[in-house]
C-alpha cells in the first residue's frame, strides 16, 4: 500500500494506491487516524484503490469516527464502482461524503469552513 499525505490550504490529502484489506488496513489506519486532529479537514483520495475488504471498511468507520468526534470532517474520493457498490449495500455511504474528483472534494471540504 503506498500513502501519500499532502497539505492542500486547510485540507489533509491522503492517496491510496494499492489493496486495502487485513493486510494493510492497520498500517493506513495509524497514518490516517493520527491526522484527525481538532478541526480536521481529510480528504481521502481512492482513485488508487480497487480492492477493500472488509478490514478496510472498518478502518473508514473508525476514521469517521475519529473525525467527528474532533469536530473535523472527512471526505472520500475515487471509489471504484465495485466499492462504491459495497459500501452503499452496507450503509457506509450515510456516513460519508464522497466526490468523483480530487477538486469537488477540495471544494466540498472549503464550503464547510
Amino acid at each position: 500500500m503506498d500513502i501519500t499525505i499532502n497539505k492542500l490550504q486547510a485540507v489533509t490529502v491522503v492517496e491510496l494506491a494499492g489493496d486495502l484489506d487485513a493486510n494493510t488496513a492497520s498500517e493506513v489506519q495509524q497514518k490516517v487516524i493520527s491526522l484527525a486532529t481538532p478541526s480536521s479537514k481529510i480528504l481521502l483520495d481512492l482513485h488508487g484503490v480497487k480492492y477493500m475488504s472488509s478490514a478496510g471498511l472498518r478502518m473508514l468507520l473508525s476514521l469517521y469516527r475519529h473525525v467527528t468526534a474532533n469536530k473535523g470532517q472527512v471526505v472520500l474520493v475515487g471509489l471504484a464502482p465495485q466499492i462504491y457498490k459495497t459500501m452503499s449495500i452496507t450503509g457506509f455511504l450515510n456516513f460519508f461524503t464522497t466526490c468523483e474528483t480530487l477538486e469537488s472534494g477540495l471544494a466540498v471540504l472549503q464550503q464547510k469552513s
